[in-house]
């Protein structure tokens, strides 16, 4: 997956914007026209900021369960989820399909981090 600067993304945005297909540019610059989508939605609603790249945010237990009740049981698309609340769509994937394999619990139990503690003895 190629990473495509705030430059690049307004260059694109606003060409679509001045009426040029986005089919066009898509094929043109080689990036999916659902990315183009995107970029233009963000664009629509937040301006220059929604094409700028987020600061990576630890989302608390309470926000995730907010979000993905949202999707689950009010019905309310992804898309429109990811772009509103600016949160990123891969993490409100997954959020999404481990409440419905385990429950809204799973989102607040902690996980370990980091690497676990090496055996004392050898093997």
């Amino acid at each position: 997956m190629t990473k495509h600067t705030f430059e690049e993304k307004l260059d694109i945005v606003s060409h679509v914007i001045k009426g040029t297909p986005i089919l066009l540019l898509s094929r043109e610059r080689r990036i999916s026209k659902d990315m183009i989508l995107e970029w233009v939605r963000k664009y629509n609603l937040h301006g220059e900021s929604g094409l700028r790249k987020q600061a990576n945010i630890k989302s608390t237990s309470d926000f995730k369960e907010e979000v993905v009740r949202l999707i689950i049981e009010k019905g309310v698309p992804l898309r429109q989820v990811v772009l509103e609340r600016k949160v990123s769509r891969s993490a409100l994937e997954s959020w999404v399909r481990l409440v419905r394999g385990e429950g809204y619990a799973v989102l607040y139990k902690q996980k370990p981090r980091g690497r676990p503690p090496k055996g004392m003895g050898r093997s």
